[in-house]
């Protein structure tokens, strides 16, 4: 049993990732009440999956990066890749989630914002099986 997973959270963690790294195509961002203190902040939505991922200066900058864009609302379907790892924070290494680029243009092309399709479990590069 792995004892981070007995303590759910409405927000995705690393620990639901664990070692996959799953292609997800992003829905929207929403500013919702984070924590202890209740602040309001960032929260990136995926489509086809339930928890949202707080968002952070570095992977919110880094989603402006890959999209070219720092409007939120423009990156609604565009995909890219989560991935667990470790940072320091407060003089601690802790469990974090980064993001990376999806394959999406080609010849080393700037990436474009894919439409909204629908989810199938059938597609090759999402990966349906981790519950979040």
């Amino acid at each position: 049993m792995d004892i981070r997973n007995e303590f759910p959270s409405q927000f995705l963690k690393a620990s639901d990732l664990g070692t996959n790294q799953p292609v997800v195509t992003i829905d929207r961002v929403e500013r919702e009440k984070v924590g202890r203190g209740q602040d309001t902040k960032p929260v990136l939505f995926f489509q086809g999956k339930d928890k949202g991922l707080v968002l952070n200066k570095t992977n919110a900058n880094k989603i402006i990066e890959l999209t070219g864009s720092a409007v939120t609302e423009e990156w609604t379907g565009f995909r890219v890749i989560l991935f667990a790892t470790t940072t320091e924070f407060a003089g601690d290494t802790v469990e974090c989630i980064r993001i990376k680029a999806a394959k999406q243009g080609v010849n080393g092309a700037k990436p474009k914002p894919m439409p909204i399709v629908e989810q199938h479990e059938d597609h090759d590069d999402d990966d349906g099986s981790i519950p979040f």
